[in-house]
């Protein structure tokens, strides 16, 4: 039995190993362009990185017994049962217990303090966006303009979403940003983002403000395509959709 834990043991170092390489070097996440959705990533990658020896733990498990206890030729019975260690059981409940916890306090609890303390931060512009089956109303109240076919930002300024909704919950997610946040009738509610590059939804998708809550028949169609420009850009794009200019 000992000889067995140990075999087992082996290939679940071997496994963690490997996949964990891969993780390590593999790019895997998509596109991203704002400065807070790189604290999501980073969270995100250090679950991935902490759930892989608890995957690879039960792979060794099961192709080590798979391979070891299989029915071999000329078998007619079962083989001998394998009883359960009150030693391993308290191992593993200890150490799922510890992952847990370290889950919760990081990336859970400094990376929401993290995206909490840049909300603190002065906003360089505000957007209005209401969230109406099925469709959003950007409305830019410094600017005086309002845009129902795309939302248009300035790159490398800091923005402060308030969002609402006119009938049934929504939810407002732009990929490329990462962040998200519920558009909950007769409540606005506030995300904050930088974007830190220039894009557009025709150049990937992930630039496009996509409702992420189900909310009837329309749902998969309530999207608008997100532009980030060059200040001197966005400047000209309000100056086009001020009336009489």
């Amino acid at each position: 039995m000992r000889k067995d834990a140990l075999m087992a043991g082996l290939l679940w170092l071997a496994l963690t190993l490997v996949v964990e390489g891969l993780v390590a070097t593999w790019d895997f996440q998509p596109l991203i362009a704002a400065e807070e959705g790189r604290v999501v990533d980073g969270a995100f990658r250090i679950l991935f990185l902490l759930a892989i020896p608890v995957l690879t733990f039960v792979l060794a498990a099961l192709i080590y017994s798979v391979l070891r206890f299989r029915r071999r030729g000329g078998q007619s019975e079962d083989g001998p049962p394998i009883r359960s260690s009150g030693r391993v059981l308290g191992a593993w409940f200890l150490a799922t217990s510890a992952l847990t916890i370290l889950v919760i306090v990081f990336p859970g609890t400094t990376g929401l303090l993290e995206l909490r303390g840049h909300a603190r931060e002065e906003a360089d512009l505000v957007v209005q966006v209401e969230g109406i089956r099925w469709a959003w109303k950007m409305t830019y109240p410094q600017q005086g303009v309002t845009s129902y076919s795309e939302l248009v930002l300035p790159v490398g300024q800091r923005v402060r979403f308030e969002v609402t909704s006119v009938d049934v919950i929504h939810a407002f997610w732009v990929p490329a940003f990462r962040m998200k946040v519920d558009a909950v009738p007769g409540r606005v509610t506030t995300i904050h983002a930088t974007p830190n590059r220039p894009g557009s939804f025709h150049g990937d998708s992930g630039f496009r403000l996509q409702c992420a809550e189900l909310c009837g028949i329309g749902h998969p169609v309530m999207m608008v395509p997100v532009r980030v420009v060059e200040p001197a850009e966005f400047e000209a794009w309000v100056a086009q959709q001020v009336p009489g200019s």
